[in-house]
């Protein structure tokens, strides 16, 4: 199992290492625009008694608030913050929450045709600086839009979750071979497991049951209103496909156009659609990576065949799991290897810095002090403390988890056995959701009635966000259109596609939308 984020571009720095040895209204927003809480719908699972089956109106306080506008830190974008209930179903009880905005702004307000809002993957990742990427990586929409970012409610900037501290995420993600199941093993990752989830309800204050999706539309709704304008438009990849999916569906009246990229299947529930990523990271890594290795064996030596390549790889996996590999202070075990690989997946522009990575860990005392500095300091977390506090807050408790140590050990020692690369993890992500405190969070039912039509883009072999999940989200959303995309990068907008640009960009400046379902090749580089 894995998270749902581009990786760093940390693998490019190793690898060269290797190989060269109109401006918006001021005031607050009025009550006519409907502050978040009027009019948001739910499915028919609600508990109507722990939530209600609508969030009640803003208060004052929260509707009333004005944004003050300031240059962010790195002085590209405005920053404000605003003041969130921390329980939207319950406004005046608890402390409110801080969630960090930022903007974009038209240049000129007589041409600007709205708000584009967008948002970051994860959960966990932060959406703040998003709008700067996208304003220079599309000049028309930033002439025609001001484009707003946030991190999310549990991230970043905002008022954030808290679990456990690094030391004990690395022991439980990084501390050597997790798809070892003996019984001592799958024991610690048992106990990990648990004692996260119970430093999460140790240090979080009392925040958890609130760090949902459900709640997170909420506070969109609001920064909605506090921007002054009726509708917003909507960018979203990755886990932003769900949030994007449940806001259209609890506030329809505020969408305008509404583009979801790379999804994950928001009709149905995080169980079902984590349970399949080992399947689809384990055919980006032998129907993408291998064949593109051995393709370039000349380079990197990692064998002439996908076949050669593969049995390469688990050469290199099981010596480290024999010989945890020390360099600069970082014990690199087969987990920190497994994380690496996966993590390049994502894109195939990262294909080359982890072959050079695998060159490196066969023979790390020929790399240059600079390479192994570098790679010592990038591997040596697997997992972010505060990145997968949230992960876990957001996808524990939006939708249920089955609860059964057995049918977990069941599970994901078949996941172990037939598509190793993530689903040895599955035992530590599953186990953390079986034992999460269990969540009020009300069903929310994804099927597109009311809402204009949804542009969905997606390619075949996205190793996170996967081509079955997306069809299937795209299935019940009705009157969405699906661009499949060749290839397996995941994120098609913002990643040089010419033909998805113009399909995104059609859409967001022109509301031009494909007659039906459509394709567009992978992107050429």
């Amino acid at each position: 199992m894995h998270v749902f984020k581009k990786p760093a571009r940390w693998l490019a720095a190793a690898a060269c290492g290797l190989l060269a040895a109109a401006a918006l209204p001021a005031g607050p927003a009025s009550a006519a625009n409907g502050i978040a809480g009027a009019g948001s719908r739910v499915g028919a699972g609600v508990d109507a008694q722990a939530v209600g089956a609508v969030a009640p109106p803003a208060p004052a306080r929260f509707r009333n608030q004005k944004l003050d506008w300031r240059p962010c830190a790195d002085g590209s974008l405005e920053c404000a913050s605003m003041s969130v209930p921390r329980d939207w179903y319950h406004p005046d009880s608890g402390p409110a929450l801080t969630v960090a905005v930022s903007r974009h702004r038209a240049p000129d307000p007589g041409r600007r045709r709205g708000v584009l809002m967008m948002a970051a993957g994860g959960p966990g990742a932060s959406g703040l600086s998003r709008p700067a990427r996208l304003a220079s990586y599309s000049p028309e929409l930033a002439q025609a839009y001001d484009i707003v970012g946030f991190d999310q409610r549990g991230v970043g900037a905002s008022t954030r979750v808290v679990c456990s501290d690094q030391d004990a995420v690395d022991a439980m993600f990084g501390g050597g071979d997790l798809r070892d199941r003996s019984a001592a093993a799958v024991r610690r990752t048992l106990d990990h497991a648990r004692d996260f989830v119970r430093d999460c309800e140790r240090n979080s204050g009392g925040l958890l049951p609130y760090i949902t999706t459900d709640q997170a539309v909420h506070d969109m709704d609001l920064f909605r209103g506090l921007l002054g304008v009726e509708k917003i438009s909507y960018y979203g990849p990755s886990y932003a496909s769900f949030l994007g999916a449940y806001y259209a569906t609890e506030f329809p009246r505020r969408v305008e156009r509404v583009v979801l990229d790379s999804n994950i299947d928001f009709t149905g529930d995080w169980q079902s659609f984590m349970t399949g990523q080992p399947m689809s990271f384990q055919r980006r890594f032998e129907q993408d990576f291998l064949p593109w290795l051995a393709a370039n064996d000349a380079t990197y030596h990692q064998g002439r065949t996908p076949e050669e390549a593969k049995a390469s790889f688990e050469r290199l996996r099981a010596a480290l799991h024999d010989r945890p590999l020390e360099v600069e202070g970082t014990v690199i075990t087969p987990d920190h290897l497994d994380a690496a690989t996966s993590n390049a997946l994502y894109n195939a522009d990262q294909f080359a810095a982890l072959a050079s990575l695998l060159g490196f860990l066969e023979r790390p005392q020929e790399a240059p002090a600079q390479t192994r500095k570098a790679v010592a300091g990038q591997l040596r977390h697997v997992m972010g403390a505060d990145f997968i506090a949230d992960f876990a807050a957001v996808t524990c408790a939006d939708t249920p988890w089955n609860r059964d140590t057995r049918y977990w050990l069941k599970e994901s020692g078949e996941a172990t056995r037939t598509h190793p690369l993530v689903g040895a993890r599955e035992l530590t992500f599953a186990s953390i959701c079986a034992n999460w405190p269990r969540s009020k969070a009300p069903h929310i039912e994804v099927t597109g009635e009311g809402l204009p039509p949804v542009l969905m883009l997606n390619s075949e072999n996205d190793p996170a966000t996967y081509y079955e999940a997306a069809v299937r989200a795209h299935r019940g959303l009705a009157g969405s259109r699906l661009v499949t995309v060749g290839g397996g990068d995941h994120g098609q907008f913002q990643n040089h596609n010419a033909c998805v640009d113009a399909h995104v960009e059609g859409y967001l400046l022109e509301g031009t939308l494909p007659a039906g379902d459509t394709t567009c090749p992978a992107a050429q580089r």
